[in-house]
């Protein structure tokens, strides 16, 4: 399966998003993927008013997703991207969606809120309360994961137990004091706890780091951006999982209990 992952610094006008999004699905399809994934929050950012993806929060019936679906109903492709959805008066949801044949075939509402380094994403934004479904996509087994649900290995074991073959990260990792090296390890780490592909796509710009990656199931990168807005492909095959989970298989061999949401 052909694997494109797009990257790009979302602005302040979400007209200017949308349609970014679109020529990348555009793009993508062109170029034969399967499956697009996309950055994290994309609908509004502001380097000077960091509530804005929050006070920009759509609807799932308003223009934002009504666009990209429109545009879904013309490609053969998986879109998978984050949007703030509203949810009561002032906060909102961190949601997932996969978009495909011009519909929302799968919803996740970001269940790690990103608390930490002098950040409160949960001042504003509500916490999921489930996992995310896992999708079909190609022959392949997709979960579905964003941000800062990297740092918790719990969660990508929970989805590869549960069937997983590739894990989707849409992201927008803040910049920082070795913020770049945390973001390649984890990768490398998820994909070896797990034995799956990582697709990860990261929000470039003047706060986060870009750095979109294509991790193989031995921690390998296969393809990768550095901090411009790009657009990168990578080949997933079905028998190099097979073969690695036959060398490595640390899903079988594990002697813990499966992991639990609290």
């Amino acid at each position: 399966m052909k694997v494109a992952v797009g990257q790009f610094a979302v602005t302040k006008v979400w007209q200017e998003n949308v349609q970014t999004c679109l020529d990348l699905m555009t793009q993508a399809q062109a170029a034969g993927a399967q499956l697009l994934v996309l950055p994290e929050a994309v609908l509004a950012r502001d380097d000077n008013d960091p509530d804005l993806s929050v006070k920009s929060a759509q609807t799932m019936n308003e223009a934002f997703i009504d666009k990209l679906c429109g545009q879904s109903r013309h490609d053969q492709m998986t879109t998978i991207l984050t949007l703030h959805i509203k949810t009561t008066a002032g906060r909102a949801a961190n949601t997932l969606l996969a978009i495909r044949g011009g519909e929302v075939i799968a919803r996740y509402q970001k269940l790690h809120l990103y608390d930490a380094f002098n950040v409160q994403e949960s001042r504003l934004v509500d916490a999921g309360k489930s996992l995310p479904p896992l999708i079909d996509v190609a022959g392949f087994k997709v979960g579905l994961m964003t941000c800062y649900d990297l740092r918790f290995p719990e969660m990508a074991l929970s989805l590869a137990l549960a069937g997983a073959d590739i894990l989707v990260l849409p992201a927008a990792w803040l910049r920082g004091p070795n913020k770049e090296m945390h973001w390649a390890t984890l990768l490398a780490a998820r994909a070896l706890d797990t034995t799956c592909y990582i697709v990860a796509s990261g929000e470039c710009g003047n706060k986060n780091i870009g750095h979109s990656r294509v991790v193989d199931p031995l921690g390998v990168v296969i393809a990768a951006a550095n901090q411009k807005p790009t657009m990168i492909y990578a080949e997933l095959e079905s028998q190099h999982l097979t073969e690695v989970r036959a060398m490595l298989p640390v899903l079988k061999n594990r002697r813990f209990a499966s992991p639990r949401l609290l």
